[in-house]
Order: structure tokens, then C-alpha cells, then sequence
């Protein structure tokens, strides 16, 4: 695979409180090629954020694409990936640091997007906290 796309998103109710991820992965050619969701426990909106991309990369490894573009509603993580703003939180120090080992892609690049471009990964957020609560 030469290209792969991807949407993540993570979500904490009453941040900190029940948290959840959702995945999407798209080809090139903007077809679904998988998607995930899981609920993660108590975590922070930013824990969830992190963890959701964490997971994304290692769902991404088995693609063996040549280049991967992530977008995230989070703008904060986005500019921390991007070495723009530091992560002084040592709980996100670590999960940041999990991306960076996962990183062994030569070409990744981490993007912004508004929440309505991330609706889907949002609504498997929803889901997988929803189901787990029953």
C-alpha cells in the first residue's frame, strides 16, 4: 500500500471519566480499509487523544503503507507531534513517547482537522464508551 490516511479520535466523558477511542483508516482512493473503536477506562481527553493514534499506528504497521497522514481533531496534539508545543504532562510524556517509538515510518505527517471532518472516528468514540457503559 502507497498511502494511507488516517482519522483518529479519543474522548473523555466529564474529562477525566469513562474514555473511549475510534479509528478510521482509509486508503489512497478514500475507501475504508479498517475500522476500531474501544473503550480505554478512566483517562483524560488528552490520554484518549494520544492513545487513539497509538493504536492507530500499530493497526497502520500491518498496511506496510510508504507514507501516512494522520488527522486529529486535537489541535493541542497535533502541535505537540509536531514539536511545536512541549509535552509537560508526564502521563502524556509517556504515550507521546510510544508515538515516536511507532513512528518508524519515514513518512508520517500529523495534521489538524475541525471535529465535523472527524465525524465518524468521533462516533466510534461514542459508541465503544456507550457499550461499555451499558
Amino acid at each position: 500500500m502507497n498511502k494511507l490516511i488516517i482519522f483518529t479520535d479519543g474522548g473523555a466523558r466529564n474529562n477525566p471519566g469513562p474514555a473511549g477511542i475510534g479509528i478510521v483508516l482509509y486508503d489512497e482512493n478514500k475507501k475504508i480499509v479498517e475500522t476500531f473503536k474501544e473503550y480505554i477506562g478512566e483517562a483524560t481527553n488528552n490520554q484518549a487523544e494520544y492513545k487513539a493514534l497509538v493504536k492507530a499506528l500499530q493497526l497502520a504497521e500491518k498496511h506496510s503503507p510508504k507514507e501516512i497522514e494522520c488527522f486529529l481533531d486535537s489541535e493541542l496534539v497535533v502541535k505537540q507531534l509536531n514539536k511545536q508545543y512541549k509535552v509537560k504532562d508526564p502521563d502524556l510524556q509517556v504515550i507521546y513517547n510510544q508515538i515516536l517509538d511507532l513512528s518508524i515510518f519515514k513518512n508520517i505527517s500529523f495534521k489538524h482537522v475541525r471535529r465535523e471532518q472527524n465525524k465518524l472516528a468521533d462516533k466510534l468514540v461514542n459508541e465503544a464508551i456507550d457499550e461499555a457503559q451499558g
